[in-house]
C-alpha cells in the first residue's frame, strides 16, 4: 500500500500499530476534551460506549478535510459516492443506500444539529465554521429521533459565543485557478445572547477536458451562509436557532467516465468480461433498435425501411464506431457539455430546559433543496449523420413529393441538415413544441435528473440526572417530508425522430387529412410527480449504575412511517399533434392499450411499515495501573429500515415483481474498548462487531427502471483509531479498519451476462425495446443446442421475412444470442413447441422473462462499496521559532482497499484500491491571531474511484465510474481574533 511512499513506510507501519481518532489529542496538561453527544448527552468522547468519531473544525482544516467526499478518508469502515441520479451513497460497515427508489430509505441517517434531513442535499455542501462533526457507526434509534440501520452523520455547527466579540477569515487560491473564501463572526447581545454570521465561497475552472471544444468542465460556482442566534437567560435556559443556505451553479459532471469493451454482436452493447475505454455498440440501445430497418420492417412499416436511421447489425458499423474515449478520466469527447444546479435552505431551532432533575430539550425545523443536472448521456459522441443512408432517402423523397417524410422533415426534429433532440420538459411535448436541447451533424443523447424535496420535523426529549444509580431518556419525534417532481429522463435525438415517424406513420395509416402528429413524450421519463413520507417514533433509554465504573443501559423505540407515492413512466404513448404545448392532458386522458397500466396515467402506490428494535449496552470502566482510564463495553443492538415501491411498469415488458419491497431488519453485536495511556498521550480504541442481516435490500435496473430486492447477508469487522504524541510537538493521528460482508442464498440475474455463460442458452435483444430475453431449457444441457438455435432462427425467418439474421456467438457469454422479438417469440414457442420435446424454461404461464436470464447465485459474494481494508495516518510537527512564532509541516496518508460496484462482484465490478496523500506546512503567528499555508491534496494524482453504476440493457450495460478530485495545490492565509 506503500509501494509508492518509501519514505513514508515507518508512518504507514504506525497506521497499523496505533490506528486512530481524527480529533486533535488533548494536552495532558489541558484537562479539556472534545465533547460529544452521541448519546444526546455532552460527554468525553472516551466515555461514550459508542464506535464513533469525531472532528473539530481545526481538525477537519488540518487533514484537508473541505466536504464530507473528502471526509471518508479518515473514517474505518466508511465509504461515500455520487450515484447515477445525483445522490450520494454513504456506506458504514458494508451498510448504506444502494436502493434507488423515490420511496427508499438511506441506511446512513443526516442530521444537522440533530435535526434528521431526509433527501437532503446536504453532501453537495462544503464544511466552514463547523462546531464538531460525528460520525456514529452501528445502528441507531433509541437516541436519534430518526432510525438508521448504518449509523449517523451528525454535523454540529459553531454557535453564539457569549464570551466576546470574535471574527475570523480566510483565503486561498490554487490550481484550477480555484478561489476560496470563507468567514466568521461573532457578536453578543449583553451578557445572555449572541449572534453568529458565516459564509463560504467556492469557485474554480473544471478538472475534465472536453477535446470536442476545448472547454473545462467538472467546475463549480458554490456559495453558503449561516446564521444563527443563541440565548442563556440563566443558567436553565438555553434557546438557540440556526439558519443556512447554499446555492450551486456548475458544470460539474454527475459522473466523469464510462467504461466500455464494445461488444461487436450488439446483443449486449459492452461484454460482460472485460473493462475498457471503449464505447457502446450503439445498435444495442433503444435507439439503435427502434430507429433500425429490421424494427421498422418487422413492426408493418417496411415499404418506409429505408428512411431508418441504420441496421443492427455490423455491416454499416454503428453510430459509436467512431466515438473517442481517451483513457485518462480527466478528458472526454462529449457533444452535450454538463449542467448543476443545487440548492438548499435549512432552518433548525432547540429549547433546553432544566428543572430539577430534569432536562427538557425540543428540537425541530424546516429544510427545502432543489437540485437538477443535466449529463451527455453517453460520455461520447457519434459519428456523422450527414450522409446517414436513411436520412439521404428520407430528403430525397420529400423531394419527390412524398407527404410522409415531407412530413417528418417539417416535424421540427430537423433544422436543415442537423437533427435535434428535445430539451427536458415536464409538459412532456420536447421538439413537438419548439423545446429542443441542441441539434448537429451527429445524434445526441444527454439525461436529466433533477426535483424538489421539503419537510418538518420535531422532536422533544426529557433527561433525568438523579444521584442515584437510575437514570432514563424518553423521546419522540415527527417528521413530514414530500418530495416533488422527482425525475430522471433520457433524451435522444434517435427518440426524437422515431416519435415523428412513428406519429406521422400512424396519421397517414388512420387516413388523417394532417400528417403533422408524432408519438408524446418523445423521450423516457421516469415521473414521480409526489413522494410523502409521514414517519414518527417513540423512544427511549434506561440506565442503571450497578457501582461507580459498571452501567446498564436498555433502550426500545417504535418507529412507523406511511409512504404514498405517485408515479409513471410515459415514453411514446400517445399521438401528438406538432404545435403541442403540453401532452400531459392527452397522457391523462389516454385510454388506448390497457395492457400498460400505470404507464401513462399516474399509478398510486401507499402503505405503511411499522418495527420495534432496541439495543442493551453494558460498560465497564475498571481502574487499571497502566492506563488513565478505560472503558470497555459489549452491546447488542436491532436496526430497521422500511420497505418502499416499486415502480409502475409495462407488465408485457417486465417480469413478475412485487409491487413493495420489504425493510430491513439487522442485529448488531459490538464489544469495545477505549483507553487513554501515558498520562494522555497515547489514546487507543478498538471495536470488533458481528451483523446478521435481513432483508437487504438491492436495486436491478431493467428497461431503463430501478426494481428493488430482498436477500439476507452477514457483516463482521474490526476497527481501530488511536492518537499518540511521542514527543511534546510532534502528533500522531491514524485509523484502520478490516470488514468482511457476506451475502447469504440469493437468485438473481446479471443483465450483463444474462445467460450466466450457459452454452445452451440464446440470448435475445429485443427489437422494440432494446431489452433482453432468453430461451433456455429448463434443465441445463437437456435440449441440444442446435435444436434451441433452429427454433429462434426459424422463427425469426418467418417474423423477419429473412431480414433478421441468425443468431450469432456473443463474445464473453459462452452463448449464441440474436435480435428478435421477445414477446412474439414465446408466443411462437408457447403455441408451436412438442410438450415434452422442447423443455424451455418459459416460466408458470409458459412465457419467457422480459427481460430476464439465467438466475445466478450470490451466495458468498461481498456487498458492494465495502472495502476488505481501511488505512489512515497523519502526522504533523510543530516546530517553534523566534517571537513566538510556529511553522507546522503535515502529511496525511490515506488507503482504501479494493471493493465491489455491485453485488455480482464481476470484473466489471471491481473498484481498485488506492491512495490519497495530502501534504501541507502552516506558519502560525504568536496566539493563532494569523496562518500562512502551502498545501497539496492527491500528491500523486490519484485517479481513485469511488463507486460505479452499471447501466440497464436498452442502454448498451455501459459502466458509469465516480472519482475524487485529482491533483490540487495552492496557498492560503487567514487571520483569527
Amino acid at each position: 500500500m506503500c509501494r509508492k511512499m518509501t519514505w513514508l513506510i515507518s508512518v504507514c507501519s504506525a497506521a497499523i500499530a496505533l490506528p486512530a481518532h481524527a480529533q486533535e489529542v488533548p494536552d495532558p496538561a489541558d484537562p479539556n476534551e472534545i465533547i460529544v453527544t452521541a448519546q444526546r448527552t455532552s460527554e468525553r468522547l472516551q466515555d461514550v460506549p459508542v464506535a464513533v468519531s469525531a472532528f473539530s473544525n481545526d481538525s477537519l482544516e488540518r487533514q484537508q478535510i473541505d466536504n464530507p467526499l473528502e471526509l471518508q478518508l479518515a473514517l474505518p469502515s466508511t465509504t461515500l459516492t455520487y450515484g447515477n441520479f445525483s445522490g450520494t451513497n454513504i456506506t458504514i460497515r458494508g451498510i448504506g443506500s444502494p436502493v434507488v427508489a423515490a420511496s427508499g430509505d438511506a441506511g446512513v441517517a443526516i442530521h444537522f444539529n440533530d435535526m434528521p434531513l431526509i433527501a437532503s442535499r446536504i453532501f453537495d455542501s462544503e464544511f466552514y465554521d463547523i462546531e464538531r462533526l460525528e460520525v456514529l457507526r452501528g445502528p441507531q434509534g433509541t437516541l436519534f429521533g430518526r432510525n438508521a440501520t448504518a449509523g449517523v452523520f451528525n454535523i454540529i455547527t459553531a454557535k453564539p459565543d457569549l464570551s466576546g466579540f470574535k471574527a475570523s477569515g480566510e483565503a486561498s487560491y490554487g490550481n484550477y485557478n480555484a478561489i476560496r473564501a470563507k468567514g466568521m463572526v461573532n457578536l453578543p447581545i449583553g451578557d445572555i445572547a449572541g449572534v453568529r454570521l458565516a459564509g463560504m465561497y467556492l469557485k474554480r475552472d473544471g478538472y475534465t477536458t472536453n477535446l470536442n471544444t476545448g472547454h473545462k468542465i467538472d467546475g463549480r460556482d458554490y456559495y453558503s451562509l449561516r446564521g444563527s442566534f443563541k440565548i442563556e437567560p440563566s443558567d436553565s435556559t438555553r434557546f438557540t436557532v440556526s439558519a443556512q443556505y447554499f446555492k450551486e451553479d456548475s458544470n460539474r459532471s454527475r459522473g466523469q467516465k464510462q467504461l466500455c469493451a464494445t461488444d461487436p454482436t450488439a446483443i449486449l452493447g459492452c461484454r460482460p468480461d472485460q473493462e475498457a475505454f471503449g464505447a457502446i455498440n450503439g445498435d444495442a440501445t433503444a435507439v439503435g433498435t427502434l430507429a433500425s430497418r429490421e424494427f421498422l420492417t418487422i413492426a408493418g412499416f417496411g415499404p418506409l425501411a429505408a428512411f431508418a436511421l441504420g441496421s443492427v447489425y455490423a455491416d454499416d458499423g454503428n453510430a459509436y464506431d467512431t466515438s473517442i474515449n481517451p483513457p485518462d478520466v480527466r478528458k472526454v469527447a462529449i457533444d452535450y457539455e454538463p449542467t448543476w444546479k443545487s440548492e438548499q435552505f435549512t432552518a433548525q431551532a432547540e429549547l433546553q430546559q432544566k428543572f430539577g432533575s430534569f432536562t427538557a430539550t425540543i428540537n425541530g425545523g424546516y429544510s427545502r433543496s432543489d437540485y437538477s443536472s443535466t449529463l451527455d448521456y453517453n460520455l461520447t459522441t457519434t459519428r456523422s449523420i450527414l450522409n446517414n443512408p436513411g436520412l439521404v432517402a428520407l430528403r430525397a423523397a420529400g423531394a419527390g413529393g412524398n407527404p410522409i417524410a415531407n412530413a417528418i422533415l417539417n416535424s421540427g426534429v430537423f433544422r436543415g441538415n442537423q437533427i435535434c433532440s428535445s430539451q427536458f420538459d415536464p409538459l412532456h411535448a420536447g421538439y413537438l413544441a419548439g423545446r429542443i436541447s441542441q441539434c448537429g451533424d451527429n445524434t445526441n443523447e444527454n439525461d436529466y435528473s433533477g426535483g424538489h424535496n421539503e419537510q418538518w420535523s420535531v422532536e422533544a426529549r426529557i433527561a433525568s440526572d438523579f444521584d442515584g444509580p437510575f437514570n432514563f431518556l424518553l423521546g419522540g419525534l415527527y417528521l413530514n417530508a414530500t418530495g416533488r417532481d422527482i425525475d430522471y429522463a433520457v433524451m435522444a435525438s434517435g427518440f426524437d425522430y422515431m416519435s415523428a415517424f412513428l406519429g406521422t406513420v400512424t396519421a397517414f395509416g388512420a387516413g388523417s387529412p394532417s400528417l403533422n402528429f408524432g408519438m408524446g413524450p418523445p423521450f423516457f421519463h421516469s415521473d414521480t410527480d409526489r413522494s410523502e413520507l409521514k414517519t414518527y417514533g417513540l423512544f427511549g433509554e434506561a440506565y442503571f449504575k450497578f457501582s461507580d465504573n459498571l452501567k446498564l443501559t436498555g433502550g426500545l423505540r417504535y418507529s412507523n412511517d406511511k409512504k404514498y407515492i405517485r408515479a409513471r413512466q410515459p415514453f411514446l404513448n400517445v399521438m401528438t399533434p406538432f404545435g403541442t404545448s403540453d401532452v400531459n392532458a392527452l397522457l391523462l386522458n389516454f385510454d388506448g392499450d390497457s395492457s400498460r397500466p400505470g404507464q401513462q396515467t399516474f399509478a398510486e402506490q401507499s402503505g405503511t411499515f411499522d418495527a420495534v428494535t432496541g439495543r442493551v449496552v453494558l460498560d465497564w470502566k475498571p481502574d487499571l495501573s497502566f492506563t488513565r482510564d478505560t472503558l470497555v463495553y459489549a452491546s447488542y443492538t436491532r436496526g430497521n429500515k422500511p420497505g418502499g415501491f416499486n415502480p409502475p411498469y409495462d407488465p408485457n415488458l417486465f417480469p413478475p415483481i412485487p409491487l413493495t419491497f420489504k425493510g430491513e431488519t439487522i442485529d448488531a453485536f459490538e464489544i469495545g474498548t477505549k483507553n487513554t495511556f501515558l498520562g494522555g498521550e497515547l489514546q487507543l480504541n478498538a471495536t470488533a462487531f458481528y451483523y446478521k442481516y435481513k432483508d437487504f435490500q438491492v436495486s436491478r435496473i431493467i428497461n431503463r427502471t430501478s426494481f428493488n430486492d430482498n436477500t439476507d447477508a452477514k457483516i463482521y469487522g474490526v476497527e481501530m483509531e488511536a492518537i499518540v504524541r511521542p514527543a511534546r510537538n510532534f502528533t500522531v493521528n491514524a485509523s484502520m479498519s478490516y470488514l468482511n460482508t457476506e451475502i447469504s442464498d440469493f437468485r438473481t440475474v446479471d443483465t450483463r451476462n444474462p445467460s450466466n455463460g450457459r452454452s445452451d442458452v440464446v440470448i435475445i435483444k429485443d427489437l422494440q425495446s432494446a431489452a433482453n430475453c432468453v430461451v433456455a431449457p429448463s434443465v441445463e444441457g437437456s435440449v441440444p443446442i442446435a435444436n434451441t438455435l433452429a427454433l429462434v432462427n426459424g422463427f425469426n425467418a418467418a417474423a423477419g421475412g429473412g431480414l433478421i439474421r441468425p443468431a450469432v456467438q456473443v463474445p464473453g457469454t459462452n452463448s449464441y444470442g440474436a435480435f428478435s422479438l421477445c414477446g412474439a417469440l414465446g408466443s411462437f414457442i408457447r403455441a408451436n413447441t412438442p410438450t415434452g420435446t422442447y423443455l424451455f424454461d418459459v416460466g408458470a404461464g409458459g412465457g419467457f422473462f422480459l427481460p430476464g436470464g439465467v438466475e445466478r447465485n450470490l451466495k458468498g459474494n461481498e456487498l458492494a462499496n465495502s472495502p476488505n481494508w481501511k488505512f489512515s495516518v497523519g502526522a504533523q510537527y510543530d516546530a517553534e521559532l523566534a517571537g513566538g512564532w510556529t511553522i507546522s509541516p503535515r502529511v496525511d496518508v490515506h488507503f482504501t482497499g479494493e471493493s465491489w460496484g455491485s453485488n455480482f462482484n464481476t470484473i466489471r465490478d471491481k473498484i481498485p484500491a488506492y491512495e490519497i496523500v495530502n501534504a501541507q506546512v502552516t506558519l502560525t503567528a504568536p496566539e493563532d491571531r494569523f496562518f500562512a499555508r502551502a498545501f497539496v491534496s492527491n500528491v500523486f494524482n490519484s485517479q481513485a474511484i469511488t463507486g460505479k453504476y452499471i447501466t440497464d440493457p436498452s442502454s448498451g450495460l455501459f459502466t458509469n465510474i465516480y472519482t475524487l478530485d485529482p491533483r490540487t495545490y495552492g496557498i492560503s492565509a487567514g487571520f483569527k481574533f
